[in-house]
């Protein structure tokens, strides 16, 4: 009976204990923890302000080399990346005469062969009229003028009888079938292949290009920037250039053009940028690399700075920050700002280097 009491106290008392310990925990849990605010300090940096640029890397001088004739290409002689010489030979072109041009061409010459006899004839009766003086110097003197007339036409009709058949007169040194680079560089691009067509460059034609010949020790950046940027871009002003392709790896640079002419983009205004790249020795770039160009709007150098995350703003009033005055304990202070490029802003005056100041909650939370 004794033993039936005691167990019933201690259950009595455990469940005491255990409505006293959840009275606690509740009061505990519904008491506010205090606030421990994060807090940043100032510190000396360079603050620059930049835009970025997408585009591509692209020679400066790019020519293209177009033939001189129309036929099929008997031979190609580069590919890309072959370096070659201005006059290098690039290509030879078949010539495709045609009918009607080939018939007069043969024509003419019929035409200049016959008029030669004839007046090869006439001298030799002229020169016996001479040597018994039945006629004047003078008059043998112009019709001799007429037969080297008439054998300048046979030669000139043989010489276009040629060029309509294989497009090149031989001994002439003019051989038009043949493709020859005009300028020293890097052959880019061949776009076509043995045994294509190929059509001359006229007023009625752009022509068929045989290649693409570039200096590829001269590169530039050409790329896009938005409406809203140009206004803040002048000429000479500093980039850095990376390319995706070379991976830590960047260029120095120079702006030397802006648009005067937007482009509408999607609904979107863009004016084309160009700027000269400063390539590194032992580094190759490519044509076309796509890369993107940091233009340096403004800079200070090792100036005080703050996050910009510190910063508050109340209305229309000066921006201000919250400065520890004891733990935890903060007041306000207006501050004067100078540039910021969206992380870091510089401080004119308000606050010293290493001054603690309170990071706002959202801001923290951000």
């Amino acid at each position: 009976m004794r033993s039936k009491s005691v167990w019933a106290w201690l259950i009595v008392v455990s469940v005491v204990a255990g409505f006293a310990w959840t009275l606690h925990f509740l009061y505990e849990k519904s008491q506010d923890k205090p606030v421990v605010y994060e807090t940043k300090t100032p510190h000396i940096a360079d603050v620059v302000l930049r835009t970025v640029a997408s585009g591509a890397i692209v020679p400066r001088r790019e020519v293209i080399i177009k033939p001189r004739v129309t036929g099929v290409l008997d031979q190609v002689l580069v590919e890309p990346g072959h370096k070659v010489a201005e006059g290098d030979l690039i290509a030879t072109i078949k010539i495709i005469p045609n009918v009607v041009s080939l018939n007069a061409a043969e024509a003419r010459l019929a035409a200049a062969r016959i008029s030669l006899k004839s007046a090869q004839r006439e001298l030799a009766r002229l020169s016996l009229l001479r040597d018994e003086q039945l006629i004047s110097q003078g008059e043998f003197n112009e019709f001799e003028l007429t037969h080297e007339l008439a054998q300048q036409e046979v030669s000139a009709a043989k010489a276009n009888l040629q060029l309509v058949r294989e497009g090149a007169i031989r001994g002439s040194g003019k051989v038009s079938n043949q493709v020859r680079s005009t300028v020293n560089g890097t052959v880019t691009e061949v776009p076509v292949k043995q045994g294509d067509s190929v059509i001359e460059a006229n007023p009625f034609s752009e022509g068929t290009t045989i290649a693409s010949v570039a200096d590829m020790s001269d590169m530039v950046f050409e790329g896009h920037v938005d409406e809203s940027e140009v206004g803040k871009l002048t000429l000479q002003m500093p980039t850095r250039i990376s390319i995706g392709a070379l991976e830590g790896i960047s260029f120095d640079g120079v702006l030397e053009y802006i648009s005067p002419k937007g482009v509408d983009e999607e609904g979107t205004i863009e004016f084309e940028i160009r700027a000269a790249l400063e390539l590194k020795p032992g580094t190759f770039v490519r044509a076309n690399y796509s890369a993107n160009a940091n233009i340096i709007l403004d800079r200070r150098d090792q100036v005080l700075v703050v996050q910009e995350a510190v910063v508050q703003f109340d209305g229309d009033k000066q921006p201000f920050v919250e400065v520890m005055a004891a733990p935890q304990t903060f007041e306000r202070r207006s501050i004067t700002l100078g540039l910021s490029d969206g992380l870091i802003v510089e401080v004119l005056s308000g606050v010293e280097l290493d001054t603690p100041i309170k990071v706002p909650t959202l801001a923290g939370e951000l």
